[in-house]
């Protein structure tokens, strides 16, 4: 399946982005997320259905919207197209018309006057929120557009029907029109800065891949440096980076040393030295030193860009509690229709007032009622906290995850890589029927096919030691590595559990067998992570039950849980075993797993939120719901935390945009409210919600 993905221009509120949406989803495009506030877009095309992209995004074209290919220069909006230039162009010619109605200067009740003031602004919303109406009517997807258009086409034309027919001032409601229209207009301009303001940490983001760089060409025994913009760059290129510079493009240092600040990335304020054969981020800055990298990754293929299209992706998702919303919204604007014509049909009929007291109240209910805060309510404060992780280090893939993580109450540990560093360092081993050398050759030439953590630190340690020929290797998960050598002899390295048939000991951390005979064994050295105590210790404290489930064996295991103060362990686990026993929690209470390992990528995928470490294997990150960009422990009650506050704001903005439709419509409805005051309160309940939202960025989670 196809998937596009593209910039949709001139949406000005939320209920453009849902009109988007119902329009793609009724022509049969699948995985269809539309951002109001990146104007964002992206949908696949189902297998089996001929369908021209073309014509769908032609279709959004007509809907009134500008679609924006990648590849296509982004284009910049004439001011005069701008809300801002709308809604003061409208002012200037409404004020004198509220005006009217506190100072009795006679021209300003001449209803020539104002027609003539109320005209350009009636035409100017016409152009803005007359056509939106009417394409949104001919696709079948009536909008929030229709309501203002209807009520400002009813007040300007009972006004106008009045003057031509010199029925006095009883007829005179071009103010009402008027004014509907430039608060809207403020509303939307109002909307679009507070929405915006929800995505700063993914802007802040995107601003770090457009920098310059320093590129080194060689010319024979000299170089040049020429500075280029980073996105020339390409893979194999050399750069100089000196204190100060951010680095253009992910790279691997090949001389020099210096402090680098990844905070944008990981969260981590604390610079990190880093010198030959470490690995540069693209977007972090440099601040001690100078270094020369070459480049490796470059446009798409970089960390920061992965990070950001996985931000966007998931601020596009909508978690179960947004489809609630939209089914509304659906529904909403045919609904408040009928209940302006019923308002109308009551008081006309039935309510002893003049034909243009009822029209007034049906329009208010008309200019009053809000789809844009049902609309609003769930992306405004999913991409509050989606960007706050982000900036934190954590790197969430979903909004759905953000929603599973208020009813989480077992989070479940692997030990090598997750409770400890993964960083070991060599202990007491020990060797049969061969020399020291050709033990550490047989050693390294097995594990430097392994990702485990054990294996990448053996490897560290005795790759100076050369290696061995040897065939048929493969992993066995949760179990070691397999070999056969030149001479036919099966090697085998790996835990108690490969061993266990030909030793009772199982407190070393490796077995080396030969033919199915124990010839040696090691032990490491790991450190416990310096947060994993306070990690538990926080979960804990909110209700969570911390899980040790490791292959490692049980004295292993009772040892680094009596030092973090987990109490439920599980030792000598295979990968199945694993699975097993999140499927046993997870029949209890949503269960997340953090584990970094390719024996750890089943249950990681099972748990109701998988959490991998930026250290971690490539198969664990990609089968993880979140990513601890720093690999720090103590990112994870912050992860919790946010998505139960994520989780709250979203109920807030939900009730607050049910309950001011709710008691707004009956209030218009009855002729409490005015349309002017109704479209004054219109334009400020988004504002509420934005504004709700935005908090989240601040306040304690934890």
């Amino acid at each position: 399946m196809e998937t596009i993905s593209c910039k949709v221009k001139g949406m000005n509120c939320t209920s453009c982005a849902l009109t988007v949406s119902k329009y793609l989803q009724h022509k049969g495009m699948q995985d269809v997320n539309v951002s109001f506030a990146t104007e964002e877009l992206s949908f696949t095309l189902p297998e089996g259905i001929d369908t021209n992209p073309n014509d769908i995004l032609s279709g959004i074209d007509q809907l009134g919207y500008q679609v924006v290919l990648p590849n296509q220069p982004q284009p910049k909006a004439a001011f005069l197209r701008t809300l801002t230039f709308k809604f003061v162009f409208c002012a200037i010619f409404t004020a004198p018309l509220l005006l009217h109605m506190w100072v009795h200067w006679a021209w300003l009740h001449d209803p020539v006057v104002q027609l003539c003031l109320a005209t350009p602004v009636f035409l100017t919303g016409m152009w803005h929120f007359g056509r939106s109406a009417i394409r949104s009517l001919v696709n079948g997807m009536a909008n929030m557009d229709v309501l203002i258009a209807l009520g400002a086409i009813a007040a300007y034309g009972y006004s106008l029907t009045g003057t031509i027919l010199h029925l006095g001032p009883d007829y005179m409601f071009y103010e009402t029109a008027a004014a509907i229209i430039t608060l809207v207009f403020l509303g939307n301009l109002l909307e679009e800065r507070s929405v915006k303001q929800t995505t700063t940490a993914i802007t802040a983001l995107a601003k770090m891949q457009v920098t310059t760089a320093s590129r080194i060409e060689e010319h024979g025994d000299h170089e040049h440096i020429h500075v280029v913009d980073n996105q020339a760059l390409r893979t194999g290129d050399k750069v100089l980076v000196n204190t100060g510079d951010m680095i253009p493009m992910d790279g691997t240092i090949y001389w020099g040393s210096g402090l680098i600040n990844e905070s944008m990335i990981t969260g981590e304020s604390t610079p990190l030295r880093k010198g030959e054969k470490d690995k540069g981020i693209g977007g972090t800055i440099l601040e001690e030193g100078s270094i020369k990298m070459f480049i490796t990754a470059t446009g798409k293929d970089t960390v920061l860009s992965y990070i950001i299209d996985l931000v966007k992706q998931a601020q596009g998702n909508k978690p179960p509690m947004q489809k609630l919303a939209d089914k509304i919204s659906a529904i909403f604007v045919p609904l408040v229709l009928g209940i302006a014509v019923l308002t109308f049909l009551g008081w006309a009929i039935f309510g002893h007032i003049t034909i243009g007291a009822a029209i007034m109240r049906s329009i208010a209910v008309l200019v009053i009622a809000c789809p844009c805060a049902m609309g609003l309510a769930t992306p405004a404060a999913v991409m509050v906290g989606l960007g706050r992780a982000a900036k934190n280090g954590i790197l969430i893939k979903g909004a759905q995850t953000l929603e599973a993580f208020k009813d989480i109450k077992y989070v479940v540990l692997d030990k090598t890589g997750t409770l400890t560093t993964g960083k070991l360092q060599l202990g007491n081993y020990h060797y049969e029927g061969m020399t020291e050398k050709e033990f550490a050759q047989t050693v390294y030439s097995l594990e430097k096919f392994s990702s485990h953590p054990i294996a990448r630190s053996l490897v560290s340690i005795w790759k100076k030691e050369g290696e061995v020929k040897l065939t048929q290797i493969r992993e066995i998960k949760g179990r070691g590595m397999q070999a056969k050598d030149s001479a036919g002899n099966e090697w085998q390295l790996g835990s108690f559990e490969m061993a266990k048939h030909t030793t009772a000991d199982d407190s070393h951390n490796l077995y080396l067998l030969k033919n199915g005979q124990l010839t040696g064994w090691i032990d490491l050295i790991d450190e416990v992570r310096p947060d994993a105590a306070e990690m538990v210790a926080m979960l804990q404290s909110r209700g969570i039950t911390p899980v040790l489930l490791s292959g490692d064996t049980e004295r292993k295991c009772r040892e680094l849980a009596a030092l973090t103060g987990i109490q439920e362990v599980y030792s000598s686990q295979t990968p199945e075993q694993k699975l097993q026993q999140i499927d046993r929690l997870m029949q209890t209470a949503p269960v997340a797993m953090v584990g970094d390992g390719i024996n750890d990528a089943p249950a990681l995928a099972r748990a109701t939120i998988g959490i991998s470490l930026s250290d971690a294997t490539h198969i664990a990150m990609q089968s993880a719901n979140v990513i601890l960009l720093n690999s720090k422990l103590s990112s994870l009650p912050l992860a919790l935390g946010l998505g139960k506050h994520t989780f709250l704001t979203i109920q807030q903005n939900l009730f607050w945009a049910f309950l001011y439709n709710v008691i707004a419509i009956p209030f218009a409805a009855f002729g409490v409210l005015s349309p002017i005051s109704g479209a004054g309160v219109m334009a400020l309940s988004d504002i509420v919600l934005a504004a709700n939202s935005v908090r989240l960025r601040y306040k304690r989670v934890i």
